[in-house]
């Protein structure tokens, strides 16, 4: 990398290669966030989409009360997608949304344990709140996952993701300060607390929220370019100064390139980069979810919406670009994995760079992802290989329930889809749909 790259002329900050901790599993994580919360003195700063009311959302919620009360001067503060808190799980009826459960929970425990929502949009469905990573102290927990039963392992299910603690002050006080900016107006309301306004009253600060996010960056004291860093990245909307990085990320492959993500969708200029990293040579790998381990996935037995369908859309994408490369396949040049641990789901994302970068992110590598939701990563730039053991070693896990795809064929034929998927898919095709509801996947 030569100095006048992108790349180089990130901020990271210096941290050392036992300061970041690859947790193996969602059980792991599970431990390591109860660990944290019990031992936390000065703050805890929780992210995700959505804290959702089941037995482990519970478990969360009662921890953080239990270090409040333990240690009142404790400051907690969560923070989840506004209206995803406010609407019951997709395909589930009319539900009165997680919100209701944090007031009663506040009413019950007496506690000021603040759960704020952050509207990204005016509605959800252009745009959610996808930032990552928690804050305990010093500590930075950083996951795609989100707090319920299936991603933190509660019961017999688990949803793969990615979980790594780092251990730095300087990065956890950049991150906070991101989310102390975002919260500090009228547009992100208290959810914890009665009254929350309604949303078409937040419409003018909703606006103005998503134009100043637009405007934020993590700040890093002392930046540093040689060694062993770490970069935090953030961006919303199009043109972004992560979407570059992403893109500059592939571009910058020599000599290999590892995709991970649940959901095959890529927007075109992320698609045009691993084309041309395929084009001068390098060894690509592609690691996708099958549809059945796919969140969206309903059995042909069960009922069927239109969400459904999305597993198949994305098999289908997936098979269009293993057409147009097949010549990259057969030379073995690229190589597509697909995950599938029957019973479990897939929501791992990332991207590995020649024997240097590793990126973790919460960003689906999609256009929703590229052009509406807020989104954040973090690059951890290893020049000298002090890292590569562990990084090396949480490739393998994620590798372990994966099948290679040899052709095409393999991810078998359109006409093998449930008869209603079908139906609905060529129904988007013949109304000119298609590319807009990939848009906004």
């Amino acid at each position: 990398m030569t100095l006048d790259s992108p790349l180089a002329r990130l901020p990271g900050i210096a941290i050392t290669p036992d300061a970041i901790e690859v947790l193996a599993d969602a059980a792991s994580y599970r431990r390591a966030l109860f660990d944290l919360i019990e031992g936390a003195t000065r703050r805890i700063v929780l992210v995700a989409l959505y804290l959702q009311e089941d037995e482990a959302g519970q478990e969360v919620l009662d921890a953080l009360y239990r270090a409040k009360a333990a240690r009142p001067e404790l400051d907690i503060t969560v923070v989840v997608d506004l209206f995803r808190a406010q609407r019951g799980l997709l395909g589930a009826g009319k539900q009165p949304g997680n919100a209701a459960w944090y007031q009663a929970q506040r009413r019950l425990q007496g506690l000021d344990v603040a759960i704020h929502g952050v509207p990204v949009q005016t509605r959800e469905l252009f745009g959610v709140l996808h930032l990552k990573g928690s804050v305990i102290d010093d500590c930075v927990l950083y996951t795609g996952a989100s707090f319920n039963n299936v991603y933190l392992h509660r019961f017999d299910r688990y949803r793969l993701d990615r979980y790594h603690l780092l251990r730095s002050p300087a990065l956890a006080d950049s991150m906070v300060q991101v989310v102390r900016q975002i919260i500090d107006g009228d547009a992100t309301p208290r959810l914890d607390q009665p009254d929350v306004p309604d949303s078409r009253s937040l419409r003018g600060k909703i606006r103005r929220l998503r134009e100043r996010m637009r405007q934020l960056q993590y700040r890093v004291a002392l930046p540093v370019s040689e060694g062993l860093r770490v970069v935090p990245l953030l961006g919303i909307g199009r043109g972004n100064a992560l979407n570059y990085t992403l893109c500059a990320l592939v571009r910058a492959a020599r000599g290999e390139l590892v995709v991970c993500t649940p959901y095959f969708n890529p927007p075109r200029m992320l698609m045009r980069e691993i084309r041309l990293a395929l084009a001068r040579g390098v060894q690509v790998e592609l690691i996708v979810g099958h549809r059945t381990a796919n969140d969206f996935y309903v059995a042909p037995e069960e009922p069927f919406s239109a969400s459904a369908a999305l597993p198949y859309l994305y098999e289908d994408n997936l098979r269009a670009f293993a057409r147009r490369q097949h010549r990259a396949l057969e030379r073995g040049q690229l190589h597509i994995r697909m995950w599938n641990d029957p019973g479990h789901t897939f929501h791992a994302k990332g991207l590995w760079v020649d024997q240097r970068y590793s990126l973790l992110t919460g960003n689906n590598f999609n256009p929703r992802g590229f052009n509406l939701d807020l989104e954040n990563a973090l690059l951890i730039d290893d020049p000298d290989g002090e890292w590569l053991a562990p990084r090396q070693a949480e490739l393998d896990g994620i590798r372990r329930h994966t099948e290679q795809v040899d052709h095409a064929s393999d991810l078998g034929e359109k006409g093998d889809h449930p008869k209603k998927v079908r139906t609905f898919l060529r129904r988007l095709r013949y109304t000119r749909l298609e590319p807009l509801i990939k848009r906004m996947l």
